[in-house]
């Protein structure tokens, strides 16, 4: 399971690379030569010398033109060390492949955006040695895509718009018309995509509804997310049902009693909690015999 925004906001790349180029065309609008075939390179960039130096993803494209070398950096703040890590990853992949680079940058947030956005300038002021200057793709330019027909014509478009604007006021609107697109592809790579999304809502209740329309969707339950939401969905119910059984019994419920049935994660526990609410005549009697 993908497990953070950092991984997914890169990998959706090698699960999608035409995405990459998609979006170098129409989103940032680079006249870039349409590839016939991709294919993924070790990201692991580095020397003799005991210095680690890795991209985040590194593809292949080749096209009509020649090849490029799409390195893509998923960047979740600004960082200065990038001004000396960026133009090494291009000067020393230019050197070993012998062809032409070029540094995507993804991110969620528009600072990071705009900062990832400066050229970086090596050398003399105004005339530098050397100049990097990245493609950056982020909330500013990535389209919101929050209508079904949209995200029909161009799903995994539409779970990139996700993945980069899940945090904002439309992120409703966005999550409904995605649900529809993945209906559109296989199941397997509709089931990636879906993790992608998860791993970046940061917003707690934003997650529980792309969780809440993903539970309807039968793909979704082939891969790990969907078996840590059905344990979460059997937890909440056991919890649901000891203190509601206390309840309608009459039976009052000190906080501390509350908390620990809210605070546990065993559903075995719960199962058994629920059953003896059912008999205590108090609500401390519910764990008699748990230990401490």
């Amino acid at each position: 399971m993908v497990g953070s925004s950092h991984e997914a906001l890169h990998r959706i790349f090698q699960k999608d690379p035409a995405l990459l180029t998609h979006a170098l065309q129409q989103v940032l609008h680079i006249p870039f030569p349409e590839p016939h075939d991709f294919a993924a390179l070790n990201v692991d960039l580095t020397e003799i010398e005991p210095i680690e130096r890795r991209v985040d993803t590194l593809l292949r494209a080749e096209t009509d033109e020649g090849p490029y070398l799409l390195v893509v950096e998923s960047q979740g703040k600004p960082d200065e060390r990038k001004r000396g890590s960026w133009p090494y990853y291009l000067s020393y992949l230019y050197e070993k492949h012998r062809c032409e680079p070029v540094l995507i940058v993804v991110t969620q947030n528009t600072p990071t955006a705009r900062w990832a956005a400066q050229p970086i300038h090596l050398g003399m002021p105004g005339a530098p040695s050397l100049t990097v200057r990245p493609f950056v793709l982020g909330p500013d330019n990535v389209p919101v895509i929050a209508t079904e027909r949209e995200a029909k014509r161009d799903p995994a478009l539409a779970v990139l718009s996700a993945m980069t604007h899940g945090r904002g006021p439309q992120a409703a609107g966005i999550l409904e018309s995605l649900v529809a697109a993945l209906k559109t592809i296989d199941a397997d790579s509709a089931a990636v995509f879906v993790q992608f999304v998860d791993s970046c809502l940061a917003d707690p209740q934003v997650q529980q509804l792309w969780r809440d329309l993903m539970t309807a969707t039968q793909y979704f339950w082939r891969h790990p997310l969907a078996e840590e939401v059905r344990e979460e969905g059997r937890v909440e119910k056991g919890v649901e049902m000891t203190l509601k059984i206390l309840e309608w019994r009459g039976i009052p419920v000190p906080d501390s009693v509350r908390s620990r049935v809210e605070t546990c994660a065993d559903e075995e526990l719960l199962d058994l909690w629920a059953r003896r609410a059912m008999n205590v005549e108090n609500a401390e009697e519910l764990f008699d015999g748990d230990g401490a």
